[in-house]
């Protein structure tokens, strides 16, 4: 209620100095350290733009913590000239701007934080409008007076839980301090992520480990700030865990099963991303993993999401567990009447010319067998990364067969089957 008073008074003594020569001081001194404070921002600006470039996520950047550092510039002038102004005129003028000033920074603080936490989602740009109306609003309420009232008139809309009582006042304010401390939370493990996932002397499994558990760490003790601000004693913490555990224990064991499963693949480092897997049926590249799932990319663009669970209890085929390199087998069947030797040498000089195909181990093609229809070749060659495009050089190895089959009179077979009809009368007896 004194500050609520205070600010009325200083609008009172504003209104009646408003046509005194203390007013004009007041101006030059407010319009000299905005103009200083923004001179200084562009000079910020320019430096550290002249140093990352002029585009890309760092000029974002950068342009984001210039219009953080303008408010702080104003107040770090503003304040002490009301200082010196103060012992000749009267600053009620200043009093004013220096509390519109803190609000302006506590809007870009804000904004800055959600950019950083959730820097990839579009539908942060209309909430930036509804953060800074929300302060400014509360701040304009607060000077005016009506602040006190409508708080008042919150607190007695109350109702009670047990022994508990639960009013409005109570619930908003616990809605903002909890959103404030896991903004905090995420921004701080965004930050930290970021550092690790660039640090590569760490092996990747270990840097997204790392990671998630840093992330996991800060929001939990984000909630354990944020639940004393409410007025929830943590010490029910104890009670909830042991339910939880029931809980885990019973309904939720499949996703704690999945979760500490994540952890196991990323600590034992038996799975990596980029390498080409079959699990459960299906075959694909790993591109992502996660604490809960692992997606799976198949040759045909779809992905899966996978458990981590299937990976603990069931058989993984990796092609690229130690080594990336893998045998790949063409079949390829001629007719009788086609030159083998020719056939084979063929095989082998186009396998030769495809640079997707290792020198070491060397192709080599090989008769297999010889079939109803025809006799069978098949050309074995290694390549070095298969998810580069396996199934790509396969059908380019083919069509060169064809083509250089078809120059050299080398025919491909079809089923034939020979059909002899004998007369009855011609049976012997």
């Amino acid at each position: 209620m004194q500050s609520n008073n205070e600010f009325q008074s200083l609008l009172r003594n504003l209104i009646t100095d408003a046509q005194e020569v203390s007013v004009l001081w007041q101006l030059a001194v407010l319009f000299a350290s905005l103009g200083l404070a923004w001179l200084l921002q562009w000079q910020f600006r320019q430096r550290i733009a002249s140093q990352v470039g002029g585009s890309g996520p760092l000029n974002i950047s950068v342009n984001s913590m210039s219009r953080l550092i303008f408010p702080f510039f104003a107040l770090a002038l503003v304040i002490p000239a009301r200082w010196a102004l103060d012992h000749w005129y009267s600053t009620h003028l200043l009093n004013i701007v220096v509390p519109l000033l803190f609000a302006l920074a506590l809007i870009r603080v804000t904004v800055y934080m959600l950019r950083r936490v959730f820097s990839s989602q579009e539908w942060l740009h209309p909430w930036e409008r509804f953060i800074g109306w929300t302060v400014w609003i509360g701040l304009v309420l607060h000077i005016t007076g009506l602040l006190p009232e409508i708080l008042t008139l919150l607190d007695d809309i109350s109702f009670h839980v047990g022994k508990q009582r639960l009013s409005v006042l109570l619930i908003v304010q616990g809605i903002l301090a909890f959103t404030l401390s896991m903004l905090v939370a995420l921004w701080l493990a965004s930050s930290l992520e970021a550092r690790i996932m660039d640090a590569k002397a760490m092996d990747i499994n270990q840097r997204v480990i790392l990671s998630k558990l840093i992330r996991t760490l800060l929001i939990f003790l984000g909630v354990l700030v944020a639940l004393p601000m409410v007025g929830v004693d943590i010490t029910v913490l104890s009670v909830f865990g042991g339910a939880l555990g029931v809980g885990l224990g019973l309904g939720l064991q499949k996703i704690a099963s999945n979760y500490i499963s994540g952890f196991i693949i990323l600590l034992d480092r038996s799975l990596h991303i980029g390498d080409v897997v079959t699990v459960d049926n299906r075959k694909g590249e790993v591109t992502s993993l996660t604490t809960r799932y692992v997606v799976l990319k198949s040759d045909d663009g779809t992905e899966a999401l996978i458990p981590n669970d299937t990976f603990i209890t069931s058989t993984v085929v990796s092609q690229t567990y130690s080594d990336h390199r893998i045998r790949l087998v063409l079949p390829i069947q001629i007719s009788y009447a086609s030159p083998i030797e020719i056939a084979m040498n063929i095989m082998l000089e186009v396998a030769k010319k495809q640079q997707q195909i290792l020198v070491d181990p060397e192709p080599v093609v090989i008769l297999r067998e010889f079939a109803d229809d025809g006799i069978k070749l098949e050309l074995i060659v290694w390549v070095e990364d298969p998810e580069g495009g396996a199934l790509r050089l396969r059908s380019a190895l083919n069509l060169e067969f064809w083509s250089q089959f078809q120059k050299n009179g080398i025919d491909i077979p079809f089923p034939q089957r020979e059909v002899r009809l004998v007369r009855p009368g011609k049976l012997e007896s």
